[in-house]
């Protein structure tokens, strides 16, 4: 095995050719870790110029049981460890309630959406179309406009409920990328077998890191 690194041109081609508006919302389901460092990763991305980040109630309770990190107010900077204002302007915080949002409308330039963790009650909304809340909304929005859909769906065992809205979202377009870290890679923590996945998702909405491991065979 080798851990494969893009070149400094390759990520320089890609910052000047591409920037991206994407929206990560993250849902009542356990995982809180991966949205914060997948949050850190999108802030630090130069090619990303615009985060719309939508977290929503049930999260605030996993992130106050898995982080220890309690209320809306002030969210963002308490995920990032109080972030510079340039961070700031780049992350955009909405209420789930906000169905007024930009990111409710398809003529709203998006160029995808994660959601992570994604908690099976938000799946089924949106494998349904009920789109009652701002996260549903807005992935239905990616569905109908055919752009990417990251759904890192979070339970285990799955029921034959979960299977089935599963099927119905990804027969509509959507990626299923359960929340599984990888092992093959070796990780040392937590925090990298956190990071390495959050890489991954990244890659399939056209944000390789450079840091990603890359698995090839010896020949």
């Amino acid at each position: 095995m080798n851990h494969l690194r893009m070149s400094d041109n390759q990520l320089r081609m890609g910052v000047e050719t591409m920037t991206k508006d994407v929206t990560l919302a993250t849902t009542g389901a356990s995982g809180a870790m991966y949205a914060r460092e997948m949050l850190r990763l999108l802030t630090a991305d130069e090619r990303v110029h615009r985060i719309n980040f939508v977290a929503s109630e049930s999260s605030l309770r996993v992130m106050a049981e898995e982080l220890e990190l309690s209320g809306r107010t002030g969210l963002v900077e308490k995920l990032l460890d109080t972030p510079s204002d340039k961070v700031r302007s780049k992350v955009h915080s909405w209420s789930n309630d906000d169905i007024s949002a930009g990111i409710a409308s398809g003529s709203y330039p998006s160029d995808g959406m994660i959601v992570l963790p994604c908690s099976m009650g938000t799946l089924g909304g949106i494998a349904n179309g009920l789109a009652q809340k701002l996260i549903e909304r807005a992935a239905d929005v990616c569905l109908k406009e055919r752009r990417p859909l990251i759904l890192c769906v979070r339970e285990t065992p799955f029921n034959l409920i979960h299977i089935r809205n599963m099927q119905h979202a990804a027969e509509a377009g959507a990626t299923i990328f359960p929340a599984i870290p990888t092992l093959y890679n070796k990780p040392q923590t937590i925090e990298e077998m956190v990071h390495q996945f959050c890489s991954r998702v990244l890659q399939h909405i056209g944000l390789p890191q450079p840091d990603a491991y890359r698995w090839r065979a010896d020949i």
